[in-house]
């Protein structure tokens, strides 16, 4: 019952964020991540990580950029977290979280952002990137010793797409990878969703996909969407997640997160919304806001980066910085 309150009380407190700028001094929109044009590429350049196989399919080798807080050593067990990009399950690139992977490296996390198959690479499904994706958060878990991970303390974190793919690893049961060892479980213990796609259909009546993209989204999903749509697979004993989305977003709905937020919310998990008003798909990543200057143009970004920080600083994957 408390964990229950304290989840309405911290909807609550995001909602009275919808309404409100989250102003930033100057030390932080001074702050500047990495030029994505450098990182958006495929494959992407990643300055700062070491790359580790984590998965073989035929001939496909999945990628692992790691990167590790100054001065880390197999002894350490640091809470990390696994990144999936986005690209509706057909394109993209793990450049996508390189700011992220940085950020959080120098916050004391081992910070890991993945390549999976798609559909433009691979001729991939989604229910294939869901295999990928519980296949990282299982090599992430299996290699934790070696790596210096907390096995206990490993969030899933992803946009778009790769939202969705980071709520599955945690909703979805099945889609395991039979050669691997599924005594090992795949799921992250934290989800950090940016405008995840939660729904791929209409659920009870609400309107939480736009309606000209059900007939496309069934049918890149093998007309089986509600089998990994993490909104139909909400239940109890989930592991706390933190979703930060656009209210303005036409390509994720935000009435989406609303209702996956209440559920999980409904089931005693603790679910963070964190609403941004007006803001579009994509909005966190870095350097949006063509026209603008360059500081300005990635407020959006550190908007979400001071509450991720909060987020995790409440879970006691990172301290308070100095």
């Amino acid at each position: 019952m408390a964990a229950r309150l304290r989840s309405v009380v911290l909807l609550l407190m995001a909602l009275l964020i919808l309404g409100a700028d989250l102003t930033l001094p100057d030390r932080v929109l001074a702050s500047d991540p990495p030029e994505p044009a450098t990182s958006w590429k495929y494959p992407p350049d990643m300055p700062g990580s070491r790359i580790e196989i984590y998965k073989r399919v035929g001939d496909v080798s999945l990628n692992a950029y790691i990167f590790e807080p100054k001065g880390h050593v197999a002894a350490d067990r640091r809470p990390a977290i696994v990144f999936f990009f986005g690209g509706g399950w057909r394109g993209g690139t793990p450049g996508q979280f390189l700011p992220h992977c940085q950020h959080l490296a120098e916050r004391g996390m081992v910070a890991i952002s993945v390549d999976y198959r798609v559909k433009s690479r691979q001729d991939a499904w989604p229910q294939d990137c869901i295999e990928d994706a519980k296949s990282a958060i299982r090599w992430t878990r299996k290699n934790a010793k070696r790596l210096g991970i907390d096995p206990n303390r490993i969030a899933a974190g992803g946009g778009s797409a790769g939202g969705h793919l980071a709520a599955a690893t945690a909703t979805i049961k099945g889609f395991e990878r039979d050669s691997e060892d599924t005594s090992i479980s795949s799921s992250p213990n934290a989800m950090v969703l940016f405008n995840p796609a939660v729904a791929l259909t209409q659920v009870d009546g609400l309107k939480l996909v736009p309606e000209d993209k059900l007939d496309d989204i069934t049918e890149r999903t093998q007309g089986k969407p509600e089998e990994i749509a993490p909104i139909n697979h909400v239940r109890e004993g989930l592991p706390p997640s933190i979703i930060f989305h656009g209210t303005a977003d036409p390509t994720v709905l935000f009435a989406s997160v609303e209702e996956f937020a209440k559920l999980m919310i409904a089931a005693g998990n603790r679910c963070d919304l964190m609403p941004h008003k007006d803001q579009i798909h994509g909005f966190f990543n870095a350097g949006r806001g063509k026209g603008e200057s360059r500081a300005k143009a990635n407020r959006n970004y550190h908007r979400t980066i001071i509450q991720l920080d909060a987020f995790l600083k409440s879970l006691g994957y990172i301290e308070t910085q100095q």
